[in-house]
């Protein structure tokens, strides 16, 4: 052989092995060339139960995906386990599911006591935290955490929402707040005080807490109404919120209120409360209502009411919590997609990072979904709607940071 063949010969060797180099699969824990291994907790028992059914529904969502082939071929294992709402549980089952059943990744668990307890340790160990369903701020700090990422608009930025709208509205209102007794409540709380900024001294004039252990808020409210406050700010999860709307009711106290987005459930927390004690009540949304009427015939609504009766019949088709679930669980098949065949926690991470404008199904008209290297907060626009004793009516535009 001449020396120019033999130098096209040893190229042409090269160029198949950085092909083949290039083309091979990469796997970390939890993935392989058949599945995909993702691990959740859920507080499927406790005092924050009702949220369960975000799990179920985005377990009916992946068996969906299944049937449909899967995530570039590979199915998902979805390991969804009960952690009822303690963060010690939590950060124990989390644990399990990282070192005993190697998943891939931890998505969607729900709520900021929880994600609190396991954050440190899911970065200790470089395993993606996605998607956390809380909207608590601290999760949009990719410099610190950079395997965290939220999943929920973020509470300052819905609270400051609604102080612009009682500082329109209400001028002279004197404010009452419940909020919980940690991280979630107290980012509602800072966000209020943000949107009214100089005028929050003098209109916030009662502030009552509550710890997630605790049988009720009856005597929350009763000091808020005490205070003479005419305006009331609810943050609080569904079964306390229910409360809340019912107690006020009972006393007498009509006062003008708000609710956090986390708690808009017409059949765990207003039918809870007795839809009539809820109307006038005011909150924002950036997914579709299941049962507004606006809605009914549209596309993305009668696909989704499809899913429900096939995949989770036994899921509620008025719950608020399920299209919430549907469009989660969307956002992580998007991302290991984007994965392709390089399903390295690493790799993971770096697509969920990379989220240009996706439109999940059930969000509203305007509403998408941007991430960036520095920029983990994947929903940044909401808009106000008001419960008018059967389903929540949205008004005004949707309003983005």
């Amino acid at each position: 052989m001449n020396p120019f063949h033999a130098s096209l010969a040893t190229a042409l060797v090269l160029s198949f092995a950085g092909g083949a180099a290039l083309a091979q699969k990469r796997y970390d824990p939890g993935a392989s060339d058949a599945t995909i291994r993702i691990g959740q907790t859920m507080p499927y028992s406790g005092p924050a139960s009702a949220y369960g059914t975000i799990g179920k529904a985005q377990a009916a969502y992946f068996r969906m995906i299944n049937d449909q082939g899967g995530v570039n071929g590979r199915r998902i294992e979805f390991l969804s386990v009960d952690d009822g709402y303690t963060p010690a549980k939590a950060l124990e089952m989390t644990r399990r599911l990282v070192e005993r059943d190697d998943v891939l990744l931890v998505f969607g668990t729900l709520g900021t006591p929880s994600n609190s307890a396991t954050r440190r340790y899911l970065n200790d160990r470089r395993v993606p935290q996605l998607f956390a369903a809380t909207g608590a701020a601290k999760w949009n700090d990719p410099a610190h955490y950079p395997w965290t990422m939220g999943g929920q608009p973020d509470y300052r930025t819905e609270a400051r929402i609604y102080a612009q709208h009682i500082l329109r509205t209400r001028p002279d209102a004197r404010i009452g707040v419940l909020y919980q007794n940690d991280d979630f409540g107290k980012d509602y709380l800072a966000g209020l005080r943000d949107g009214l900024g100089a005028r929050a001294g003098e209109m916030i004039v009662a502030q009552a807490s509550y710890q997630v252990s605790d049988p009720t808020v009856d005597s929350q409210i009763v000091m808020l109404h005490g205070a003479g406050a005419d305006v009331f700010v609810n943050v609080s999860t569904p079964r306390f919120a229910a409360q809340a709307i019912r107690k006020a009711w009972d006393i007498g106290w009509r006062p003008a209120q708000y609710l956090a987005s986390v708690s808009v459930s017409v059949n765990s927390v207003m039918r809870a409360a007795g839809l009539d004690k809820g109307v006038g009540i005011v909150s924002s949304a950036y997914l579709m209502t299941a049962d507004d009427p606006e809605w009914s015939d549209a596309p993305q609504m009668r696909q989704w009411r499809e899913w429900m009766a096939k995949y989770y019949p036994e899921g509620d088709t008025t719950d608020y919590l399920n299209v919430y679930g549907y469009v989660s669980a969307q956002l992580i098949v998007q991302v290991l997609r984007q994965a392709g065949d390089e399903l390295t926690r690493e790799n993971v991470m770096r697509q969920a990072a990379k989220l240009d404008r996706f439109a999940p199904a059930m969000m509203l008209p305007g509403v998408t979904v941007t991430t960036g290297a520095d920029d983990f907060a994947p929903f940044e626009s909401l808009q106000l709607m008001r419960f008018d004793g059967k389903s929540w009516v949205r008004f005004g535009k949707v309003i983005g940071e």
